[in-house]
């Protein structure tokens, strides 16, 4: 197996276990050996999230997308951090083109479609939050921001069912 690979499952099963020192640790090995690994970064970038250190964040996901600017992960994550500081036209470039490089995901289009929501275009955030829905129908940050781009849109009655439906 490519020890990147066994790398980034080790990190992976640190971030579920919140053992992020150890995470970080073991990717600034790893960085010092694979430094022109772009999944390293985004990983790096992925824990500074969980913590929510978004400078840091970016600058790790900066670097990912230097390395490797056709990476959907990085792309997604750089949308992400974007719109989490109110940066939403520049998110949507970001979560457009992670969705043009890993189609069909639901949480790239997630953001995207509350991106577009976010921005005025609601029509087009809804139909994609429904595609993202119709993608995970159990996932309830999709619902809910399904309900609150149909609640904002006048859709009151259908965006409160949707919240009922998650028990909110």
């Amino acid at each position: 197996m490519d020890k990147i690979k066994d790398t980034i499952l080790k990190i992976e099963q640190l971030k579920l276990d919140k053992k992020f020192k150890e995470a970080i640790l073991m990717l600034e090995e790893s960085i010092s050996i694979y430094h022109g690994d772009y999944r390293l970064y985004e990983e790096l970038s992925d824990i500074y999230l969980y913590e929510t250190k978004l400078d840091k964040a970016l600058t790790a996901v900066d670097y990912a997308l230097e390395l490797n600017p056709e990476s959907a992960t990085g792309n997604y994550l750089k949308g992400f951090i974007l719109l989490s500081q109110e940066e939403i036209e520049s998110a949507i470039i970001y979560l457009e083109k992670s969705n043009s490089l890993m189609g069909n995901n639901s949480e790239v289009l997630r953001n995207l479609g509350w991106a577009y929501t976010m921005v005025g275009q609601t029509d087009r955030g809804i139909t994609i939050l429904k595609r993202a829905l119709n993608i995970a129908p159990e996932d309830e940050l999709i619902t809910e921001d399904l309900a609150m781009a149909l609640i904002g849109s006048g859709h009151i009655t259908e965006g409160n069912s949707l919240l009922k439906r998650i028990g909110k």
